[in-house]
């Protein structure tokens, strides 16, 4: 049964029904257990992927050598991410929660490893601006560059454009743990809790090629959007390092539909808001949805 909320009540409860996670100040003590969290999952994925699929599934998926090699080196890099902010927190640290991923096969794996790639940019990049110590912003500079040269390399391997636009979108705390929250089943109760919060989930309903001036469909599972008053609009907001491409989004049964803006390509991340010329934690109703863009 889907239920139907207000804008301002869907996102009062988001915030109250985020315990045990605290809002408040954040530091770059929590934005390290931040990215640990984000690398201990990275890091997860890739030992249960290369546990569960062999070389021969890759070729077979058509991902040939040296596919099955350089993916044993990213899963190398994640665990000593893992390991290297492991060091840096001392007993600070977090510890590596539960997950469920839905990869069911070689050739849906690989895909998910691109997205959870192109997501650690986006994650690195948005909390780069918050980090007060040099040296902790010199050592997620280091992190961020091999991120993004993984997702690269599995754009490429996954047959799309592995530098589709000339700047990558940030992403804030939040929004990235809306995203990661979707694979953690549980973590350990030591773990000291983050400042973050997850929005209510987002998901792209259109299937298909999808590029700018296409309408899309994006899915509110379990829930409807209802305006506070009657006929307030309804907004999507996709991410870009210039400020976010705000347009109208159309209720339907079960989501929204809009048309995507000119301004963004490749792996892109919209949300949905009540506000037409900014978007906070605070003005976020749902979100992100994850939409690949080919344009060119």
């Amino acid at each position: 049964m889907k239920s139907s909320v207000s804008l301002v009540a869907l996102v009062a409860a988001t915030i109250v029904s985020a315990s045990p996670i605290v809002k408040r100040t954040i530091t770059d003590i929590d934005i390290l257990n931040y990215a640990l969290t984000l690398e201990h999952l990275e890091s997860k994925f890739y030992r249960e992927g290369l546990a569960n699929y062999t070389q021969a599934d890759f070729v077979a998926a058509g991902l040939a050598d040296p596919f099955y090699e350089n993916l044993k080196t990213v899963s190398s890099d994640e665990s000593t991410h893992v390991t290297f902010l492991t060091g840096a927190l001392g007993s600070a640290a977090v510890a590596e929660c539960t997950y469920a991923f839905p990869a069911t096969d070689a050739k849906s794996f690989a895909a998910l490893a691109g997205i959870l790639e192109g997501v650690g940019v986006s994650a690195y990049l948005g909390a780069a601006a918050f980090i007060s110590n040099p040296d902790y912003l010199t050592a997620a500079g280091s992190i961020l560059t091999v991120e993004s040269r993984h997702s690269s390399y599995l754009r490429a391997s996954n047959k799309q454009s592995p530098f589709p636009q000339p700047f990558d979108a940030p992403l804030d705390f939040d929004e990235v743990y809306s995203l990661a929250a979707a694979f953690i089943t549980g973590c350990p109760s030591t773990n000291a809790a983050l400042p973050v919060k997850a929005f209510p989930a987002l998901s792209l309903g259109t299937t298909g090629t999808i590029k700018s001036g296409d309408n899309i469909t994006l899915l509110t599972p379990g829930y409807t959007i209802a305006p506070v008053h009657g006929d307030a609009p309804l907004y999507a907001a996709f991410a870009a390092v210039t400020g976010p491409i705000i347009i109208l989004a159309t209720p339907i049964d079960g989501g929204v539909t809009l048309t995507v803006p000119e301004g963004v390509n490749g792996q892109s991340y919209v949300v949905l808001t009540g506000c037409s010329d900014k978007v906070t934690d605070d003005t976020i109703v749902a979100g992100p949805a994850i939409v690949e863009i080919t344009n060119y």
